[in-house]
């Protein structure tokens, strides 16, 4: 039997104690299926942002994906947007703690430019 080990999460957060910011980081998934990448994503924000139960993607950039999935003790509720200025964004709501809004850098954008943009959205925020 064949088993596959996940590849990383290709992610990078503004250090909670960096004030008031308008994105929370980035995230660099290795593919547009939101069905492998997301499970990957939630279980490296638990440790921060607990109990993320609805996510909303665009639908360019995610153009299929089912509106719910089940991740360890919870359905995870997904929303699709369309709107204007979210196709490279992801927004996450956790109960209780709030909502996480990254940068989402497209799965084919080379290494190099990836890695600069994740750096930058790390780095964001409105005191800067």
């Amino acid at each position: 039997m064949l088993t596959t080990t996940p590849l990383p999460t290709r992610l990078s957060l503004v250090r909670p104690e960096a004030g008031p910011h308008w994105i929370d980081g980035a995230w660099w998934p290795h593919s547009r299926d939101l069905t492998d990448e997301l499970p990957i994503l939630l279980a490296s924000l638990n440790h921060r942002w607990g109990r993320i139960t609805r996510v909303t993607v665009h639908t360019e950039m995610w153009p299929a994906c089912p509106r719910r999935m089940p991740f360890t003790d919870r359905v995870v509720h997904i929303n699709r947007s369309g709107a204007d200025g979210s196709r490279h964004k992801i927004c996450l709501l956790s109960y209780g703690v709030g909502r996480c809004d990254l940068l989402v850098v497209a799965p084919d954008t080379p290494p190099a430019e990836a890695r600069r943009l994740m750096a930058g959205a790390a780095r964001h925020s409105d005191s800067e």
